[in-house]
């Protein structure tokens, strides 16, 4: 019998790729939408994970870029945050009843609130801490999603937007909360010429204008998210509300690219080379034998599938960097794998594959592959699964706790 030289319970286990995030393009971009928002601040959105970035990690490069709040969709996303320290002002937005309000209320988190209910639950929850929750009020202006409906739909009875704003204002009277922020949600911003963008702003001041008649003094007022940032100055108000762009990747595709708007993406997707054969003419590849070689060729064996955030949509479709050329992926994707038909391209088992990335060593982007596989890049960014480690590299903050002016709840 061989003796083990290591214990296994403390030897570790690579995994045959990794995701590459370059925390210094984070900062940079954030910097890029500062300029864009002129006088208003940045709200960093770091929610999913910071669009699969990282969320902690992500995080603290948008603060040491001058971010000054930071946007989660998820309490359990700000309250990592803050456990991870994190002080710079958060607003979350995204409950159902029973969301826990008291954590929240203790963590000095903002409160999205889009109807009545939620109100009072994160008011009974500030009574139960014994502590002023901070709520930020949010009206639906046109998207049709979340946030109190601003018109009346029967031209009658009161629109939720305007009970809203009332029940605010006597919870405010009984300090149970202190409105902080109203907001609200582009529908059509990434089409900056198409007629709801303008009649969103127009909506959005109305409803402004309503709360502050109702005596409701607001420290911020939103309604930009990465597209608008870039291309609708107008509609900046205190705050933008960036969350793409902040990691390099264009809102709005057919107004620009990432290089048009001065952004830089900042994920890397990479999978070592597995197994690497030479094959004839006619082999059959991946399940189905949807691909077919027609000539003597190398096969590269690539260890990420769809249970890792590869889309099976990618099946024959979108292309890998592979010893400095783009190669298309042959046959279906798998589970856990792909394959790479590389002719005679001198490749070994361990070299790099590289799925996207910034594009500047000719590799594909995730614009690309959302491109070849009929989705947003959003979806690519944000599929890649816990298995998948990150590597951060580039500046690393020297104070992530803080906010760009040292702002803290």
């Amino acid at each position: 019998m061989i003796a083990a030289t290591q214990s296994t319970a403390t030897t570790p286990v690579p995994f045959p790729a990794r995701v590459v995030v370059d925390c210094g393009a984070i900062a940079a971009n954030v910097g890029v939408l500062r300029q864009h928002a002129g006088s208003a601040g940045v709200m960093a959105v770091v929610k999913a994970d910071a669009y699969g970035h990282g969320l902690v990690p992500a995080a603290q490069a948008a603060l040491a870029g001058g971010a000054s709040w930071l946007g989660v969709a998820q309490l359990t996303e700000g309250l990592a945050l803050r456990a991870a320290g994190v002080t710079a002002p958060v607003l979350s937005w995204l409950h159902a009843p029973g969301a826990g309000f008291a954590a929240a209320v203790r963590a000095g988190i903002d409160v999205g609130v889009s109807a009545v209910w939620m109100l009072d639950e994160v008011a009974a929850a500030a009574r139960e801490v014994g502590q002023t929750a901070r709520v930020q009020l949010k009206v639906d202006t046109g998207l049709g999603r979340n946030g109190a409906y601003q018109f009346s739909p029967d031209g009658v009875t009161r629109s939720d937007w305007s009970l809203l704003v009332d029940r605010a204002r006597a919870l405010e009277a009984e300090e149970a909360v202190r409105v902080t922020g109203l907001f609200t949600h582009f529908a059509y911003a990434d089409a900056p010429q198409h007629p709801t963008v303008l009649a969103q702003q127009e909506a959005f001041a109305d409803a402004v204008a309503l709360a502050e008649r109702a005596g409701l003094r607001p420290d911020v007022r939103h309604m930009s998210n990465s597209a608008a940032t870039l291309t609708t100055p107008a509609a900046a108000w205190d705050l933008v509300r960036p969350g793409l762009a902040v990691y390099g990747l264009t809102p709005a595709p057919e107004v620009g690219s990432s290089a048009d708007f001065g952004l830089v993406p900042a994920m890397t997707a990479i999978a070592s080379a597995s197994v690497v054969k030479r094959v004839p003419a006619g082999q059959g590849v991946s399940y189905g034998h949807t691909y077919t070689t027609t000539s003597p060729t190398t096969l590269v064996d690539v260890p990420l599938g769809y249970a890792d955030g590869v889309p099976r949509h990618a099946s024959g479709v979108a292309e890998v960097l592979v010893a400095g050329e783009r190669r298309r992926i042959a046959g279906r994707v798998c589970m856990d794998q792909f394959v790479v038909d590389v002719g005679d391209l001198p490749v070994s088992a361990g070299d790099d594959i590289v799925l996207f990335g910034p594009g500047t060593r000719g590799e594909p982007t995730a614009q690309d592959w959302a491109q070849a596989v009929g989705t947003i890049n959003y979806e690519i960014v944000t599929r890649f699964g816990p298995r998948v480690p990150r590597e951060y590299v580039g500046a690393q903050p020297e104070h992530p706790a803080s906010g760009a002016n040292g702002q803290e709840t």
